[in-house]
């Protein structure tokens, strides 16, 4: 477990009413070294995605064992220290449900912080509940009421508020307390390992593998029985949006809605004038695009015996609804005797995927998601109950 002396919630609080601005790279880079010292950093982050594709940071608040600062990612050009600090394996990062924030991290800065604990997951391993707010969370830690007047602020404006810097800094303030008490409950329990396997996958899971979209098209479900060529233009075209939207910086929807995706790929127009019949696809992108995805279209026909199509795999058959409510149900009674939350201990696309495991390989498999100590505690239970369904 972390030590964590002199991380105390209400000092912290206090501190928050003056957090420190850090502006320049000379304060990062002599604070950074600080924080290399200590064995545990509070992170959160304030960022703004409303007209482009990756966020823009707005603000990198961060809390240690005595103050709260505001790092102004606008006024900052050397970040290498604080890369130096995020992969520093000796100093523990505390975030609470971080998922946005480990891709904004990995955009900015080009590295995730490590080691990494969520409040939000531990939150769930400890019995709190399965997504827990960081306002529920802190009343019941803590006994800690927040107000989130601030959430929807421009983070993007200077100089910040009085009202918005306070809010920042809260957010890290408390966050080294909660993780502490979530620390000590895990080794009472058991279970501070399985939470590290989870942290580790989480890192995991934020690196973008296939940043040209080409298996984007998979999330599809309902175009699963369309035939071949259709399903390649759906890969293609999904593939050709997100190389556009990466490019231009610009959200999906600014260049094509997923429904209009999908009017197009039924449709498949033949001309500019056909695409521009589409319902609410906007002119000015059948004049700035339409050619191109014409051409996506008609380049997937020609290609398709060169570059086949994974097919998108089709709803399980109507016998797998009870079946599935039976495995359900084992993993709910597992997690019921361990105090935890059910999603922790089996996540939707861990249960399809083991169902679907016997089609490639001819027998039920626990895919790399029940791995681990869920192969233990729950693991071996469902495949025992599949291999029953199948007598």
């Amino acid at each position: 477990m972390t030590d964590t002396n002199g991380y105390d919630w209400h000092l912290l609080e206090e501190a928050a009413r003056q957090p420190v601005r850090v502006d320049t790279d000379e304060e990062l880079a002599r604070l950074c070294q600080y924080w290399r010292t200590l064995p545990m950093v509070a992170l959160d982050t304030e960022f703004q995605r409303v007209d482009t594709f990756y966020p823009i940071a707005g603000l990198i608040q961060l809390a240690d064992d005595r103050r709260c600062y505001l790092i102004d990612p606008l006024a900052i050009s050397d970040f290498a220290p604080l890369a130096a600090l995020f992969t520093d394996e000796s100093v523990l990062k505390v975030l609470h449900a971080c998922s946005e924030d480990l891709e904004l991290f990995l955009h900015c800065l080009g590295v995730l912080p490590q080691p990494l604990f969520d409040t939000q997951v531990a939150g769930a391993y400890v019995g709190w509940g399965f997504t827990m707010g960081l306002q529920r969370m802190l009343e019941h830690a803590l006994g800690v009421q927040m107000g989130k007047a601030e959430t929807t602020s421009d983070w993007l404006q200077r100089p910040l508020t009085q009202q918005q810097e306070l809010y920042a800094a809260l957010d890290v303030a408390y966050l080294p307390a909660v993780c502490r008490q979530q620390q000590q409950e895990l080794e009472q329990r058991g279970m501070s390992a399985w939470l590290a396997e989870e942290m580790a996958a989480l890192l995991d899971n934020a690196v973008d593998r296939d940043p040209e979209g080409w298996s984007y098209y998979l999330r599809f479900s309902q175009m699963a029985a369309v035939p071949p060529h259709k399903m390649a233009a759906l890969r293609d075209l999904t593939a050709w949006r997100e190389q556009v939207c990466r490019a231009r910086d610009v959200p999906r929807n600014r260049v094509l809605r997923n429904q209009q995706l999908l009017e197009i790929i039924n449709r498949w127009p033949r001309n500019l004038e056909e695409l521009a019949r589409v319902p609410d696809l906007k002119r000015r992108v059948v004049r700035e695009d339409g050619q191109a995805m014409l051409d996506v279209l008609q380049k997937a026909v020609l290609e398709l015996a060169q570059r086949p199509v994974e097919p998108i795999p089709k709803p399980l058959h109507v016998i797998w609804n009870k079946r599935l409510k039976r495995l359900k149900a084992i993993a709910r009674q597992r997690a019921e005797q361990l105090d935890i939350a059910p999603e922790v201990l089996l996540r939707k696309r861990d249960l399809e995927a083991l169902v679907r495991s016997r089609e490639e390989a001819g027998e039920y498999r626990l895919p790399e998601g029940l791995q681990g100590w869920r192969r233990e505690v729950v693991g071996e239970r469902l495949l025992a109950q599949l291999n029953q369904f199948e007598q």
